[in-house]
């Protein structure tokens, strides 16, 4: 269990990293770029740390669908990205491999 919540810990992590190039503005800004690259390596460091245990085609898709979702969903509120209805189906379609691939997984 400990693997999952590391990888969970990196997902939300990866979120940060995401919205942080946003904020980071090409890397112009140097207290954004410095947090979105202290968050992309921790994020990382995370991800290698859960790949230990958790088979690695699970763990990347995982961490890849918590910042997906995460960056999605904060991109509607931290930014008015259209939160149109086919746009909100897609991200529950990968919230639902997520949730698939933890069910499934044999770690």
């Amino acid at each position: 269990m400990n693997a999952w919540i590391t990888l969970a810990v990196a997902g939300l992590l990866e979120i940060i990293w995401a919205i942080g190039l946003k904020y980071a503005d090409g890397f112009t800004k140097p207290v954004p770029s410095a947090i979105t690259i202290m968050a992309m390596i921790a994020s990382m460091w995370l991800l290698a740390q859960a790949a230990r245990t958790l088979p690695i085609g699970t763990a990347y898709a995982v961490w890849t669908g918590i910042g997906a979702v995460g960056a999605a969903l904060l991109g509607i509120m931290l930014f008015s990205e259209s939160p149109n209805v086919m746009r909100l189906a897609c991200i529950g379609l990968i919230v639902a491999g997520i949730i698939g691939l933890k069910v499934t997984s044999p770690s």
